[in-house]
């Protein structure tokens, strides 16, 4: 299959409209169907659902929409790489580093410098991006390394090394009764009127559904929590990210958070090499 023929078929699997999809695409529609046909055609299978009222996707077609998504990051993600390792060889080298809004604080600056005093360093740019956004940055070659967070974040398919394992806390308002326990349980964080669990979104950008506020990075639920308006359960290192108006309690039986650094596992750079070294020393 062509990359052209890929992003044709995506399109229209995604509009389930051709004339959508060929107006998303700047072409024409006849020649649009064609190509689909003759994708279909070359596969020996049916991909789409034809009616004069609808398009829809086959058992086929969903599987070639999912791979056929992948295929295409990844040829963006090289053609990125290869753009950045061009860079790299004329003498403007770099590295982009992306991480959660909010996440990391205390290690985050501790490993930019102890990167930055490595012989060889060169300039890192911090991408910070919302919550679940940094593993489709990194595949996608906009970053070329992130701090993740097990159980959150998915490493598969990265190469990896642990930072550093933290409890974690349930953040309150600082008037509330239950700020002042030694510590909770998930059970009385999830039970609490008037203060619901936020709402993180999927990796489609869609939300699930409940009750409680939908959130995208940890400065908007801070404040959100605050203002009593909802509750949430957090890594340790959170704390120092905390107002007077809000609190801490430990959550006995909520499952501890892994740091990792994480990389493309073909990346040959040397910059990459340093980075993850002083990574790990710190």
């Amino acid at each position: 299959m062509e990359t052209r023929e890929l992003r044709y078929f995506v399109a229209v699997a995604e509009e389930l409209h051709f004339g959508r999809a060929a107006q998303r695409l700047g072409i024409a529609q006849p020649p649009l169907s064609r190509a689909i046909r003759q994708l279909e055609r070359r596969l020996g299978v049916t991909l789409l659902e034809r009616t004069s009222r609808s398009v829809l996707l086959t058992e086929a077609g969903s599987v070639l929409l999912a791979e056929g998504r992948a295929a295409l990051d990844a040829v963006e993600a090289a053609e990125r790489r290869a753009r950045r390792a061009a860079l790299a060889a004329t003498g403007r080298p770099g590295l982009v580093l992306v991480t959660k809004a909010g996440a990391s604080g205390e290690l985050l600056p501790k490993l930019l410098d102890a990167y930055a005093a490595e012989p060889g360093a060169v300039p890192v740019d911090v991408l910070l991006c919302g919550i679940g956004e940094q593993e489709r940055l990194l595949r996608d070659g906009r970053a070329d390394v992130a701090l993740l967070h097990r159980p959150f974040d998915s490493a598969n398919g990265f190469d990896t090394e642990e930072l550093c394992t933290e409890g974690q806390v349930a953040v309150l308002p600082a008037w509330h009764p239950l700020a002042g326990r030694a510590h909770l349980c998930t059970a009385d964080v999830a039970a609490l009127p008037g203060l619901p669990m936020p709402r993180w979104p999927h990796r489609d950008g869609t939300y699930p559904p409940g009750p409680g506020p939908q959130v995208r990075d940890h400065t908007q639920l801070l404040q959100l929590i605050a203002l009593g308006r909802a509750s949430a359960i957090l890594p340790e290192s959170c704390r120092p990210q905390l107002g007077r108006d809000l609190a801490a309690v430990p959550v006995l039986d909520a499952p501890t958070v892994t740091t990792v650094i994480a990389w493309p596992p073909h990346s040959r750079s040397q910059a990459l090499a340093g980075l993850v070294r002083a990574a790990t020393r710190i």
